[in-house]
């Protein structure tokens, strides 16, 4: 398997990872009777340990070496993803959810370094087409959580079956990655690397990215509900279609990014999502506002990679830069839906994503941001500027 491919199964593996548990949420909220307080409160665990584990994956992956780093920690993905399911009560599922949270933001953060020197390797973007197929891992993997938590089967079995068939799926992805010695050259990263003043630009563009897919994403069926009056279904139908029209963008968005470059395609994306959020605040009917969220999960869906991509582009050692941008991008994704549901609650549905369609608009002229600094653009992706 080429390193292409394999860094690939491995987003898609990590992806399969996030999905899986993510459908069996409400099993484990019955399993242990917790209320929705308790239930918030362990959910906010996992962010929790991932902001404590990413600034040190860095560290780690210098020492190990990339290939040995991420293969490592996405085996600690996985076997993670069962920890939640087996806690025997609620004292035991907030450590749990702790852990579940490091090793997956541990993890994120060595494969989208490994990305970025594969990227480097190729001399071509591959990093939204990586973020697509981790997009096609948690879809398919929802789906096959879907139907088993449908079937009754209890999460304990579940997510045992599908956490050793990923371990395996992920041990043979590993085998192909770049060897440990790409990065032999590159100087140590700081034992506690924050983002450095050089990246907060292009953190603040995955900020508002971020954002806006965090409060799309939770949001869209409850606003579906609220402000367009729709049944279940269509409510429901308009995660999905926003969800798919993401995985879509990133798979193509390679093309587009080795055709314009990385600042046009945040610009371009930038006035697709506003015009999506603008349908979205305006439109009173299922069918419009569907079709709204469906052009803003198409306008954001290759920022995120791109930042990533830039901020590992950034410096002389990738993981600091990835690092510093994921705590970034996680603190975007656990605030946007509280600050969504202060907005709407405060004000209406309709302003709350007048405010995002402003974020995204942002995004758009922050865009410059993105920009290969002089020193790097040798080694970068190809692409115009």
């Amino acid at each position: 398997m080429s390193p292409h491919r394999s860094i690939a199964a491995v987003f898609a593996t990590h992806g399969a990872v996030a999905g899986t548990l993510a459908t069996r949420i409400p099993w484990l909220q019955d399993h242990l009777d917790l209320g929705p307080a308790a239930l918030g409160l362990a959910l906010l665990c996992p962010p929790i340990g991932a902001f404590v584990g990413m600034p040190l994956a860095g560290r780690l992956a210098h020492r190990l070496g990339g290939r040995t780093a991420t293969r490592l920690l996405l085996a600690t993905w996985c076997a993670a993803a069962t920890l939640p399911v087996l806690a025997p009560s609620p004292v035991w599922l907030f450590p749990a959810f702790l852990l579940f949270g490091a090793s997956s933001g541990m993890c994120d953060v060595v494969m989208n370094t490994h990305a970025v020197t594969l990227e480097r390797h190729l001399g071509r973007s591959i990093m939204s087409g990586l973020h697509g197929m981790w997009s096609v891992g948690s879809l398919t993997a929802g789906g096959i959580g879907a139907l088993a938590a449908h079937a009754g089967i209890d999460a304990r079995i579940h997510l045992g079956a599908v956490s050793i068939a990923l371990l395996v799926l992920g041990a043979a992805a590993g085998r192909g990655l770049l060897p440990d010695d790409s990065t032999a050259d590159m100087p140590p990263p700081r034992r506690f690397a924050l983002p450095t003043r050089a990246i907060l630009a292009v953190g603040v563009v995955g900020f508002c990215a971020t954002f806006t897919e965090g409060a799309s994403s939770n949001w869209a069926a409850v606003y579906l509900t609220e402000v367009a009056d729709a049944g279940p279904g269509l409510a429901a139908a308009g995660y999905t279609v926003f969800m798919f029209c993401m995985a879509g963008a990133r798979l193509m968005g390679d093309r587009v990014v080795r055709a314009f470059g990385p600042v046009v395609t945040v610009r371009a994306g930038g006035i697709v999502a506003a015009a999506g959020g603008a349908v979205v605040v305006a439109a009173r009917t299922p069918v419009l506002v569907i079709a709204g969220f469906a052009l803003v999960g198409l306008g954001v869906a290759v920022i995120v990679p791109l930042v990533f991509a830039a901020a590992g582009n950034a410096g002389a050692n990738p993981s600091e830069g990835v690092a510093g941008v994921a705590t970034i991008t996680y603190l975007s994704g656990l605030s946007a839906p509280a600050v969504t549901g202060w907005l709407a609650g405060g004000l209406s549905y309709p302003a709350a994503f007048a405010v995002i369609t402003g974020v995204v608009v942002l995004q758009a002229l922050l865009a410059p941001a993105l920009r290969p600094s002089p020193a790097r653009r040798e080694g970068a992706p190809s692409g115009r500027p």
